[in-house]
């Protein structure tokens, strides 16, 4: 990389690091306003230990060495210790630390689905095993070489066609996303489980928080895009840029146009919702997709994430913060969309049905794998150390229960009262 592709890059990763903030204000937010420290500290403390966990081990397990391997030797670059010491330039480090933003965020979307309900030491311990159980090994079979990446010349050899997740729609959000679901189905319903129970504390927090993730996704995307001059991925660069603009922004027209039939109001919740479905819908697309081909990818997922977040009425799964409905379902019709809809290889796009076949199957092994093993994780938390609080402390709100904190304050201030 030259000093611009290098810089760039810097800048990418921090706009992702970002993004695990961003997420932090958009879910607390959502929470009701006892629950707000609780909600946010989920997400910083699966930043702190994720961050540490990709650099001791996450990143040698992140790639493989054959197609079939489950992931890399945890040990191979133990703490970046041979990374580091043949690295003169730093790119290669500065590489290590733009993944370990995609693992951090991605474990901390999960922790919507429990919101107002869970321990946070208990939050913790999922987050290590899952981070290395899971997201670690799902990361080497679609970015590093393991089977999911190979996929496309495993079963339809000289086709030319792979799966195609650019940033993430079967390891990120999908991953996420099963995981939510496992979780909210290992920790019940929260007391007086209901619609009225979702009224959000504070709604500038939660555009707040979903505009930093908007902010931040444009890194997400684009990030990679550092390739010398000519090739594919210098190319690439303002397709994904306009798509990550407006895939969000059809979705967030997709979104309200589906409130304003199902409620007769469109909310601001509901437009920042739509857009942060467009991003997940886009993230394994924005390189492969024409902008009107994204536009009706925005629309669609928009539409189809506002009905999908009231099946858990209907399934009865309490997924607080709708992680299941936006990530999970937005994840999957973005990943299936590219066989459709991709650049060549789409069935509607002058390809055949192969693009659509690895899809459609890679989607489907993420998703089954992190349920079956957060769901079996969850369990194994809960009967043993516990997982959920106590009911008076839920109701009470969960702040000063775990952290003994409190989000505001509304006590006078002792020296003003003097």
């Amino acid at each position: 990389m030259d000093s611009g592709q290098l810089a760039w890059l810097m800048i990418a990763t921090a706009l992702v690091l970002l993004m695990t903030p961003g997420v932090a204000f958009f879910y607390g937010g959502l929470v009701k306003a006892k629950s707000v420290v609780s909600m946010m500290m989920m997400s910083f403390g699966a930043l702190g230990l994720v961050a540490v966990l990709w650099v001791l081990f996450g990143f040698s397990m992140s790639a493989v060495n054959s197609t079939w391997s489950f992931s890399g030797n945890p040990f191979a670059d133990f703490a970046l210790s041979a990374t580091t010491a043949d690295d003169p330039t730093g790119e290669a480090t500065i590489g290590v630390a733009f993944g370990a933003t995609f693992a951090i965020i991605t474990v901390a979307l999960i922790s919507g689905a429990i919101a107002d309900r869970a321990k946070f030491g208990s939050w913790m311990v999922f987050v290590a095993l899952w981070g290395t159980l899971v997201y670690f090994p799902v990361a080497a079979w679609v970015w590093g070489g393991g089977w999911i990446y190979n996929l496309g010349s495993v079963m339809f050899p000289d086709s030319g066609v792979e799966v195609i997740d650019w940033a993430g729609g079967t390891a990120v959000h999908i991953n996420a996303g099963a995981a939510a679901l496992a979780l909210a189905i290992v920790l019940g319903k929260r007391v007086g489980f209901a619609k009225t129970i979702n009224k959000p504390h504070n709604v500038p927090l939660v555009m707040l928080g979903g505009a930093l993730l908007w902010f931040g996704w444009f890194g997400f995307n684009a990030g990679l895009t550092v390739a010398p001059l000519g090739e594919d991925g210098n190319l690439q660069t303002g397709l994904i840029i306009i798509n990550t603009m407006v895939c969000p922004a059809a979705a967030i027209l997709g979104w309200i146009i589906a409130e304003k039939l199902k409620n007769g109001k469109a909310t601001s919740v509901g437009a920042v919702s739509g857009a942060v479905a467009g991003l997940v819908a886009i993230t394994p697309a924005c390189a492969n997709l024409e902008p009107i081909w994204a536009i009706l990818l925005g629309l669609i997922v928009g539409v189809a994430c506002a009905l999908a977040v009231d099946l858990k009425w209907k399934l009865g799964y309490d997924d607080s913060l709708d992680v299941v409905g936006v990530h999970l379902v937005g994840g999957f019709i973005g990943t299936v969309y590219l066989g459709f809809f991709a650049i060549d290889t789409g069935l509607f796009m002058g390809g055949g049905v192969q693009q659509l076949v690895v899809q459609l199957i890679g989607a489907l092994a993420t998703l089954v794998y992190s349920f079956v093993v957060a769901l079996i994780l969850g369990f194994a938390i809960q009967k043993t150390i516990g997982f959920r609080v106590k009911n008076e402390d839920e109701i009470a709100g969960i702040d000063v229960s775990v952290h003994g904190e409190e989000g505001y304050s509304f006590e006078p201030n002792e020296q003003l009262t003097r």
